[in-house]
């Protein structure tokens, strides 16, 4: 089990951090705090800083100015590595030792020895589902099997703080999901998660809470159900493809309703805040006016339609 704090105190504080490497200015203030048991989503186009970040974090970077607080103190990374994992998105295991090599190493490493190791060992060949591999070469295995024992190795020492950069870039969706359940288990035993990730949809889905960084600087935070209401707004849009061109005192009508009959005369579009009694109102208004609905699209708001609006621009692998 994972050493926690006690009590409501902010297990991980960014505060004001700036990094410039020459003329490129990586962090411009970066800010943001990480609370007990939360799994944070951190978002960003390529070259926000995201990876700056994780390595000042990691005290793989010095920071210009600002810094980094654990439990209420200056990080001090020889103190506190063995309270964070880091997962990182380039494969750090050895291809040339087995699965369980690999984990014997990674928990020597933060000093886990003995027969803790061996009982951690054990349960992280059961839970990474790798039982029946242990003493295969890691070189040999699929993608998504080099990221289970990746994770393992990151969290092999049990630490209360885990950043996963990138954990399932380049596996297919069965790995993915895998992953996610491996997760899961470890967020049970009261683990924090830091994720970097560049599938809105996964942190949509998983993160209790959303920071969205561009240019260094940290430009929204909330979760996604607050952030899309305060960006791009809460109202569904709703697209129908007509049979039959509408007439134009229909056409006029429904613009005065809020409803938009696009140039080709048989696309309609309209944003609905309550779908189950618009859109059913919408379309007897169309059928009484003689045109029929050959299609509906339905396009609720979305964390891509925040990020979008918040960057302009697309968030890349």
């Amino acid at each position: 089990m994972p050493t926690m704090p006690e009590g409501p105190e902010t297990l991980l504080s960014v505060d004001g951090l700036r990094k410039s490497y020459g003329s490129t200015r990586a962090l411009r203030g970066m800010t943001f705090d990480v609370q007990p048991g939360e799994f944070l989503g951190l978002l960003g186009p390529n070259g926000a800083g995201k990876t700056t970040l994780i390595r000042t974090i990691c005290g793989r970077v010095r920071p210009d100015a600002g810094e980094v607080r654990f439990l209420g103190r200056r990080l001090n990374w020889r103190r506190d590595r063995d309270a964070i994992g880091l997962v990182p998105q380039d494969l750090a295991v050895y291809p040339d030792l087995s699965a369980e090599e690999n984990m014997r190493v990674f928990g020597r490493l933060h000093g886990v020895t003995g027969r803790v190791l061996r009982g951690r060992i054990e349960r992280a060949l059961e839970w990474t589902g790798l039982a029946d591999r242990r003493r295969s070469l890691v070189g040999g295995f699929s993608g998504g099997m080099k990221r289970r024992v990746n994770i393992a190795c990151g969290v092999l020492h049990e630490p209360a703080l885990v950043l996963l950069d990138e954990p399932t870039v380049g596996v297919d969706p069965q790995s993915r999901e895998k992953i996610f359940d491996m997760i899961e288990e470890l967020r049970g035993r009261g683990t924090t998660f830091v994720l970097t990730t560049h599938h809105l949809d996964e942190a949509e889905a998983r993160c209790d809470r959303l920071v969205i960084v561009d240019h260094g600087s940290v430009i929204a935070e909330g979760d996604a159900a607050s952030l899309i209401r305060g960006t791009v707004g809460a109202e569904t849009r709703v697209q129908l493809r007509l049979r039959e061109t509408p007439a134009a005192a229909t056409t006029a009508a429904l613009a005065e309703q809020g409803v938009h009959v696009n140039g080709d005369g048989r696309t309609v579009a309209a944003a609905m805040a309550e779908v189950v009694t618009d859109l059913p109102r919408l379309m007897l208004r169309l059928s009484d006016a003689g045109c029929h609905v050959e299609d509906v699209h339905v396009r609720p708001p979305t964390l891509q339609s925040v990020f979008m609006h918040l960057t302009g621009r697309e968030l890349r692998e």
